[in-house]
């Protein structure tokens, strides 16, 4: 990788246009992944990750590194998802349809046997359904852990919460999803 996110973020924020790029190419990914699986369809997401990187954009001039590139934009992906729950009186229905929630196909080697593929699918299935059930706060913590790759600490910053809160909501995100697709 080279640059630092923190350092791309400086220099994008001193006109260096292609730093940005860098940091978008890095970072896209795991963002659109979380807010897909935090609202209740693509378009949806479609339209907030385009808003939370115009606020990345238009808050350029004010980055300062206190925290790690990802802990500040994640921070600003969940202001932007906390009001667009709050404008829909936090209500959050996942979608059936799997472009829609965002379970994956199964990998499948030439000779896998089809019915370990259906077995993974089962599997996505259930754990997509699981992310879906979730209270909010937990979904959150796990989405922002698996996708964001934060630290609890990270996590904690992010939302707003404190480390044990944070901590909390992780550690059930992840007992009720294990539960769910039968992995004790």
């Amino acid at each position: 990788m080279g640059e630092t996110d923190e350092a791309l973020m400086l220099a994008y924020a001193g006109g260096d246009a292609g730093a940005f790029d860098r940091l978008y190419a890095r970072h896209k990914g795991s963002l659109f992944r979380y807010v897909l699986r935090s609202v209740k369809g693509r378009g949806e997401a479609e339209e907030l990750f385009q808003d939370i990187w115009m606020k990345v954009i238009e808050a350029r001039a004010r980055y300062a590194p206190k925290a790690k590139f990802t802990t500040w934009l994640y921070t600003v992906a969940h202001n932007r998802l906390v009001d667009h729950w709050r404008a829909r009186g936090l209500t959050v229905v996942a979608s059936t349809d799997d472009e829609e929630s965002g379970v994956p196909e199964p990998a499948a080697a030439p000779s896998a046997e089809p019915h370990r593929v259906s077995e993974a699918r089962e599997t996505l299935e259930r754990l997509a359904a699981a992310l879906a059930a979730l209270p909010l706060v937990q979904r959150e913590a796990f989405l922002l852990h698996h996708e964001g790759e934060l630290t609890v600490a990270q996590i904690a910053e992010a939302t707003g919460a404190n480390e044990e809160a944070a901590k909390s909501r992780l550690r059930y995100a992840m007992s009720k999803l294990r539960e769910a697709i039968g992995d004790d």
